[in-house]
């Protein structure tokens, strides 16, 4: 059975660091890209971070570039994101989605709340 279990959120004050970390089994986790997406109330989801089957190669979001780490551990099919300097626009549910060639798969999601 194919999982994908994101954990790691909570509440944390404006300037604070998560770690997100996304679980997966059921499937070849080193063939897969992993991305990670947001979506906070009454807004679209959108993309936050992407990185490669190797971890080589690594993409963000303008609005998260040089304050989130996206990496990967192929050996536990985990990937984490690495969140720093939070801000109250970075609250939302964020979700891992793993990039196949055939198939996609998604989390359920984790809440992330950035207030003081």
């Amino acid at each position: 059975q194919v999982q994908l279990v994101e954990s790691g959120g909570g509440l944390v004050q404006p300037g604070g660091s998560l770690r997100l970390s996304c679980a997966a089994s059921g499937f070849t986790f080193s063939s897969y890209n992993i991305d990670w997406y947001r979506q906070a109330p009454g807004k679209e989801r959108e993309l936050v971070a992407s990185i490669s089957r190797t971890g080589a190669g690594r993409n963000y979001a303008d609005s998260v570039k040089g304050r989130f780490t996206i990496s990967r551990d192929n050996a536990k099919s985990t990937v984490y994101l690495q969140m720093n300097s939070l801000k109250p626009e970075d609250t939302a549910v964020y979700y891992c989605k793993a990039v196949g060639a055939l198939a996609n798969y998604w989390g359920q999601g984790t809440q992330v709340t950035v207030s003081s």
